[in-house]
């Protein structure tokens, strides 16, 4: 099974803030932290539904793929089928060839 490309919060590291660090506790600071948590939030869910979008479509690749690599094999057999109807044809119509062409030049010389 391929590996998943899922996040896991085993690997993660601890994050800073962005936010400036403020000794007073106002409203403004709350009213600020209060909208910067919204953007955030709306950034993450953002990032949640591209990443979701971006799985989806792996998924959809990698069954592409799978039909793409069983279609090969089967053109390779085609591939072998027609090259020994060629060659079956060609040793057919060649012999024949060869025969009636000798014939014929043989009427051209004379």
């Amino acid at each position: 099974m391929p590996p998943s490309h899922q996040y896991s919060h085993s690997q993660s590291l601890p994050r800073h803030s962005i936010l400036p660090a403020s000794t007073t506790a106002g409203p403004s600071s709350s009213m600020g932290s209060s909208s910067m948590s919204m953007a955030k939030t709306r950034q993450y869910a953002n990032l949640h539904n591209q990443l979701a979008q971006l799985n989806a479509n792996l998924r959809d690749t990698e069954n592409l793929l799978r039909m793409t690599a069983v279609q090969a094999e089967d053109m390779r057999f085609l591939g072998g089928y027609v090259g020994a109807l060629f060659m079956g044809s060609a040793k057919v119509l060649g012999e024949e060839g060869v025969k009636g062409n000798s014939g014929d030049e043989v009427k051209r010389e004379g």
